[in-house]
């Protein structure tokens, strides 16, 4: 349950995302610009932070250690993932991306099959590959149904080219980011804590943005100011402080596939934030019967993941006291 609640603290600082990508883009700002900003902005900060509790040795250590899946599963997990989702943002509103982007609960469960754990049989361990969780898979489906129903209201009014150019490029950050999030923690093994991590991961992504930003400075010259505030606060809300708790969260159930998937699926939060964050800043119109319909089966979704936990805790306590 709490790392249940720590998802969805996590989906709320996740929102501003959606939102202040919108407004960069409304404001003409360039998704070049806006994706690598976030990241340059996110280095020296999580850097101070490793630095001050004094692990940045392990971190060089560790990605030394590995350097080739450090460098590919962080392309995967973070330019992958985020290059993608502010190129959406040029297409289609933030509650379009936001709602999209809810697939990753999908997703999280689907790259099951990607990963593998040890078993112990009769010849001694062995190493099969992991199944997909259905029962999670089941009510994660149940809260993409919501995402779906909230969406029906505002999708007549969108073009052929705003839903390719607006949803095409959230599928495949959708499958991005929980990929390469589980990989690098396989290949970390909880060696270093999450910080560590998140810092790492942005450290090796880094000779990427530097080449989305030269190509940005190409196309359209500088940023503007605001852009690069509003880069910055997205860079601090969502790139450190969102990422850290989702990816502290999925670190501490990372052995259970099924409490895994509930963590990913606090994300679905993130439209409810989104839409009313957009109220307030872009002034878009309040929720009607309908998209309150599909918040109502987004949250009994969430309900139900949290009662799954719950059972699983409470069923693994007891096993463990008879086995005592």
């Amino acid at each position: 349950m709490k790392d249940i609640m720590i998802g969805i603290m996590a989906s709320a600082f996740f929102a501003v995302t959606f939102i202040l990508n919108r407004s960069m883009e409304v404001a003409g700002g360039s998704w070049l610009w806006s994706s690598s900003l976030r990241f340059f902005s996110m280095l020296p900060l999580l850097f101070l932070l490793v630095l001050f509790r004094k692990n940045v040795k392990s971190l060089w250590a560790e990605i030394l250690r590995n350097p080739i899946h450090w460098a590919l599963w962080s392309f995967v997990g973070f330019v992958m993932f985020y290059a993608p989702l502010t190129y959406s943002a040029s297409y289609g509103p933030g509650w379009l991306i936001a709602g999209t982007w809810q697939l990753t609960i999908v997703a999280g469960t689907l790259v099951s099959v990607f990963f593998y754990e040890t078993v112990q049989k009769d010849n001694g361990p062995t190493k099969v590959r992991k199944r997909i969780p259905l029962t999670s898979l089941m009510v994660s489906m149940f809260i993409l149904v919501g995402i779906v129903i909230i969406q029906i209201p505002n999708a007549q009014s969108l073009s052929g080219k705003e839903i390719l150019l607006g949803i095409g490029p959230v599928l495949v950050a959708a499958f991005a980011f929980p990929l390469g999030n589980r990989k690098m923690m396989e290949v970390c093994d909880g060696r270093i804590d999450t910080f560590q991590r998140v810092l790492g991961m942005t450290i090796v992504s880094i000779p990427f943005w530097m080449i989305i930003s030269l190509i940005g400075f190409i196309k359209v010259g500088l940023p503007a100011t605001s852009q690069v505030t509003q880069s910055i606060i997205v860079g601090v809300s969502s790139g450190v402080i969102a990422t850290t708790l989702l990816f502290f969260a999925t670190n501490n159930v990372r052995h259970h596939q099924g409490k895994l998937a509930a963590v990913e699926a606090t994300q679905s939060m993130q439209v409810l934030f989104v839409i009313i964050g957009e109220m307030i800043i872009l002034s878009i119109p309040a929720p009607g019967s309908v998209e309150i319909f599909g918040i109502v089966i987004i949250i009994i979704g969430m309900a139900l993941h949290s009662y799954m936990t719950y059972r699983f805790n409470k069923i693994s306590r007891n096993t463990t006291v008879k086995a005592s």
